[in-house]
């Protein structure tokens, strides 16, 4: 009697890969015709509610509410002018290092730490003085400029 070619093992891994192929090509079919109803724009369309939150339905026509654009506000509001009088603000030196040269003061109005520099001085100041000064916008926060003893 003749001996087969193949062994047992050689063809149940023929018939495994055989039924892979099938699956994929079926899987392959079944992507392709769901693909199709995914591709219609009116299902790829989300709406946005007045609370911010997506959804798919469309808003009602009837809750519009109409905004002026004058009344948007982005980022900070104005500075309103400031009158020479209150341009200059009060505070007290919590912390001040001679040799380096820094400290920083409370400002008594808002309760902010500034930092001042020696250079900013027009008198010398110590520790829990009461001094006035001007405020700038520096690189890392507010800086005190032109900052003197309070009378």
């Amino acid at each position: 009697m003749a001996r087969s070619q193949q062994s047992w093992n050689k063809i149940e891994n023929e018939k495994k890969k055989q039924k892979k192929k099938k699956d994929k090509a079926a899987r392959k079919l079944e992507r392709a015709s769901n693909a199709a109803d995914g591709n219609n724009p009116d299902s790829m369309i989300a709406y946005v509610d007045e609370y911010g939150r997506i959804s798919d339905t469309p808003p009602d026509p009837a809750t519009k509410s109409v905004i002026k654009a004058e009344e948007i506000e982005i980022g900070v509001r104005k500075k309103e002018d400031v009158s020479p009088e209150e341009e200059f603000r009060t505070g007290i030196v919590t912390f001040f290092n001679d040799s380096k040269g820094f400290g920083f003061i409370r400002d008594l109005r808002s309760g902010e730490s500034i930092f001042v520099h020696i250079n900013q001085l027009t008198d010398p100041i110590k520790e829990n003085n009461k001094v006035t000064f001007k405020v700038e916008k520096g690189p890392k926060g507010l800086n005190a400029t032109e900052v003197k003893l309070a009378l």
